[in-house]
This record gives C-alpha cells, structure tokens and sequence, in this order.
C-alpha cells in the first residue's frame, strides 16, 4: 500500500526560487551577450581603425581618424572595415554575458558575504566582473587583433582557425593567447569598475531626482523605476566614454602586446 502511494506521487518539483533564479540568469545570459554583439557590431569599423592607428599600421600610420575611414574601403574595400569582426561576434557574446552575469554574482557576494555597499560595492563587483570576463576570452581578443590589424594582399593568417593553430605552434603554445594580458587586467579593472560606478550613480541619482523626466515602470515589477530606452543609452555612453579615457594608455600598450610578431619592432614590446 505504501509503495503504492509513493509510486502514484507526481515527480519533484523544482523549487519555484530556483526556477525564477535559472529564468532571471538565462536571460542576463541572453540579454548581455545580444547587447554586446549588438554595440560592437555596429561600431567594428572605429573599432578597426583604432587597431590600425594604435599599433602603427605601415599603411595606415601617417593618417588621422578620418582619413583611415576613408582609406581602407578604397585600399581593402567596405568590407576591410569589418576585418576581425567574427573573431569579435565569437568573442562578445561570452564576455558580455560572463560579464553581466559575474557582476551580479558579484555584488550580492560583496552585500551578502561581506557586508560591503554602497558606491565601493559598484565599484568592486564591475571590477571584479569586468577581469572574469577578459580572463576566460582573452585567447579570442588577441586573434580578434591579429586579423584586425592584417591589410589586404598582405595576410599572414587566413582566418580564425588558421590564426588559432598559428600563434599555437609559433609562440610558444597557450602562452601566445595571453600576451598583453597584464596591462589588460590593470586596465579592465579601473574601465569595468568605472563604467558600472558611473553607469549606477547616473540612474540612482537620474531616478531619485527626475523620476517623471527620466523613469518609467519597469515591464517585470510596475512598481520599480527603470530608466527610458533613450537615458539608459545616453547614462551608457557617458559611463563607458569615462571608462575608456581613463585607462585608454594601458589599451594601447595591450594592443602593442597582442600583436607580437605582427609588429616589425615587435622585440621593443615584450
């Protein structure tokens, strides 16, 4: 009789918190790895350029901002401008969701576990979130570069397959991926940090002040204030615009690292 009854029960169920928790992660999976494919894709060919002017391309090194635009569709054709940008897809939607998903992760250990709050706790989580995510796609950055910076009748690799089993058997092995990776984590570091610091002081303080002019109800809790399309995008900008200018100089020497022997004064940046 009792086998019975224990036969006839429905099976587990999974605990509504961790279905509600598994839904909240897959969709900051989803929704930061779209958002990041979604913002690089759109500025891959500034982002090529700056490639092309921070490592001193040859053909390019005695032009502005501007005149590379200009110049790598007559020289390499439109497309030249979006050299690099597979590596770039392959690479984005990892680190952006990685990312979102480790700041929260992060923040509610520091509130949490640490008893930390407040701006320093913005701070330290978009840090620490920020190293988690270059860490574990680093290898696809520096491929990314390697093609980027490569000019038309000029190829060293002829893709992302063939840069990968390169740099494998003629720098020295897993090693190769990560050169340049020190003054990247010094850099990320004050870039993620600042970007979430900025980014959250923005919308706490937009939100608090100017509720009317810059809220409306979030679609998950119509009692919660989330900021409007438009301010979300201008409070991004201004957030990732003070990031970057801040640790814009450790940019340029990871760059300068990353492409190796792609460089011919390569042996200067060790």
């Amino acid at each position: 009789m009792t086998a019975e009854a224990v036969s006839s029960q429905s099976p587990a169920q999974i605990p509504a918190p961790v279905q509600r928790d598994f839904y909240y992660w897959t969709r900051s999976f989803v929704a930061g790895g779209v958002a990041g494919c979604c913002a690089k894709s759109t500025i891959a060919p500034l982002d090529r350029i700056k490639i092309l002017l921070q490592a001193q391309n040859p053909h390019y090194k005695h032009l502005g901002v501007f005149a590379t635009l200009t110049a790598v569709p007559k020289k390499e054709g439109f497309l030249g401008l979006y050299k690099g940008n597979g590596a770039m897809m392959i690479r984005i939607f990892p680190y952006g969701a990685i990312q979102f998903m480790a700041f929260d992760n992060y923040k509610k250990f520091l509130s949490t576990q640490l008893g930390i709050s407040g701006h320093i706790h913005r701070l330290m989580a978009g840090s620490m979130a920020g190293m988690t995510a270059v860490i574990c796609t680093y290898p696809l950055d520096v491929v990314r570069a390697r093609l980027a910076f490569q000019v038309t009748g000029e190829h060293r690799y002829t893709g992302i397959r063939n840069a990968f089993h390169t740099i494998y058997l003629t720098e020295g092995g897993i090693s190769g991926f990560y050169r340049g990776l020190t003054p990247t984590i010094i850099g990320m570091a004050p870039y993620a940090g600042f970007s979430f610091f900025t980014f959250g002081t923005l919308k706490t303080q937009g939100l608090a002040h100017f509720p009317e002019q810059l809220g409306k109800p979030s679609l998950d809790n119509p009692d919660v204030l989330v900021l409007k399309t438009h301010v979300n995008l201008l409070c991004g900008g201004v957030a990732g615009a003070i990031a970057q200018t801040i640790s814009y100089p450790l940019d340029v020497a990871r760059r300068r690292m990353q492409l190796g022997t792609s460089l011919p004064d390569s042996d200067k940046c060790l």
